[in-house]
This record gives structure tokens, C-alpha cells and sequence, in this order.
């Protein structure tokens, strides 16, 4: 998760977010030289009286300034669709979870079993145990087992709100009337938190995401042991 004055993302924990981050890295690299460009030439043009009276009619350097910017767009935009392709792709998911948003909580039904859903909500400040996180912690987390295809199905009972745990690369709108649906898959155990990143009302900052990724065997057995 993240922590006090972090400046880029968290850690990434599928493959989607480590693609998220090399295509971040790809774009600031490329945005860092042409500021560093631009920069150099205000510069020469506040220090210098030269003039190149024969640069100002020249096809050539308008032919240049043309084409490179759009050169940059391609560079920019093939990664940037090629990962959007892969957050759409699913394929044979092993599992699939609805997720649906209320004001304030999560619910969350595993459909591939007969009976298992339960309500997520936010433990209060005063119910907090000694190393619990305070507006993160919740009284259910969602279960899941890691380095699985997982298909999530996010949708609303009331208002907008999106459903979003960032070191999975995950940010999905969940609408009234809408089953929109994403894809995620961990490489390794841990618990993620994630909070609804709409402002769907007052309590919108109360609306925490708890994921405990674990072993496919912990997860036969808590499943088990919900049913």
C-alpha cells in the first residue's frame, strides 16, 4: 500500500499494473526530453541576439517540427492501446465475483458457489485492534486465490461509485443499471486495500476494499468454511 510522501505508484502486483508502470515510465521519459528541449531553446532565445534570418523560411525545419511530434504520438500511443487490449482480454476466468456498491459498504457474491456472499464495511476508528489501518480496515475481506484469472463484475445498487485497488491496477465504474466487469490475477500473496474512487456522496472516503490474496488451498478452505 502506499505510504507518507510516496511519489509514484505502488508496488506492482499483477502483470497489468508492472505493464501500467513500464508504460508510466515509457511517457515520462518521453515528456522529461521534450520539456528539457523546450526549456533549452526558451533559453538560447532570452540569452542570445542571433538571429538565423535563413532558418525562418526553411522547409526543412518545418518538415522536421511536423513530423517528429507525430512520430511522439505514435511512440505513445501503440504502447497505450496494446495495454488497453490486455485489460479487456478474458479468458477463461477460474472464478467470478460480483461486486456490487452501496451507500456506504460493498457487497460481494461468488457466483461459481451456491451460497456465498457477504457485506464489506468499514471498521470504526474505535473498533480498530493495535497495527490495524485507520478508514482501511474492513469487518469481511474478499478472498481470492493468487496467480488465478479472476473476473470481477462491478455494478451499483444506488449511486455511482468505482471500485479501485491500485496496486492491482484495477479501477472499474460501478453504475446503477450497468454490470461493467474486469479481470485480475496476483503474483503474489498479500492483502491489498483499495477505497471507491467516485465521489458518490458524504461517506464516499468510507467505502475501503480489503483483498486477501492467498494459495488456492487457503482458499478451498475459507470458502469451505463460509458455506
Amino acid at each position: 500500500m502506499a505510504y507518507p510522501l510516496q511519489l509514484g505508484f505502488q508496488d506492482a502486483t499483477s502483470p497489468i499494473m508492472e505493464e501500467l508502470l513500464h508504460f508510466h515510465d515509457h511517457t515520462l521519459m518521453i515528456v522529461f526530453l521534450i520539456s528539457s528541449l523546450v526549456l533549452y531553446i526558451i533559453t538560447l532565445m532570452l540569452t542570445t541576439k542571433l538571429t538565423h534570418t535563413s532558418t525562418m523560411d526553411a522547409q526543412e525545419v518545418e518538415t522536421i517540427w511536423t513530423i517528429l511530434p507525430a512520430i511522439i504520438l505514435i511512440m505513445i500511443a501503440l504502447p497505450s492501446l496494446r495495454i488497453l487490449y490486455m485489460m479487456d482480454e478474458i479468458n477463461n476466468p477460474s472464478l467470478t465475483v460480483k461486486t456490487m456498491g452501496h451507500q456506504w459498504y460493498w457487497s460481494y457474491e461468488y457466483t461459481d458457489y451456491e451460497d456465498l456472499s457477504f457485506d464489506s464495511y468499514m471498521i470504526p476508528t474505535s473498533d480498530l485492534k493495535p497495527g490495524d489501518l485507520r478508514l482501511l480496515e474492513v469487518d469481511n475481506r474478499m478472498v481470492l486465490p493468487m496467480e488465478m484469472t479472476i473476473r470481477v463484475l462491478v455494478s451499483s445498487e444506488d449511486v455511482l461509485h468505482s471500485w479501485a485497488v491500485p496496486s492491482l491496477g484495477l479501477k472499474t465504474d460501478a453504475i446503477p443499471g450497468r454490470l461493467n466487469q474486469t479481470t485480475l490475477m496476483s503474483t503474489r500473496p498479500g492483502l491489498f486495500y483499495g477505497q471507491c474512487s467516485e465521489i458518490c456522496g458524504s461517506n464516499h472516503s468510507f467505502m475501503p476494499i480489503v483483498l486477501e490474496l492467498v494459495p488456492l488451498e487457503n482458499f478451498e478452505k475459507w470458502s469451505t468454511s463460509m458455506l
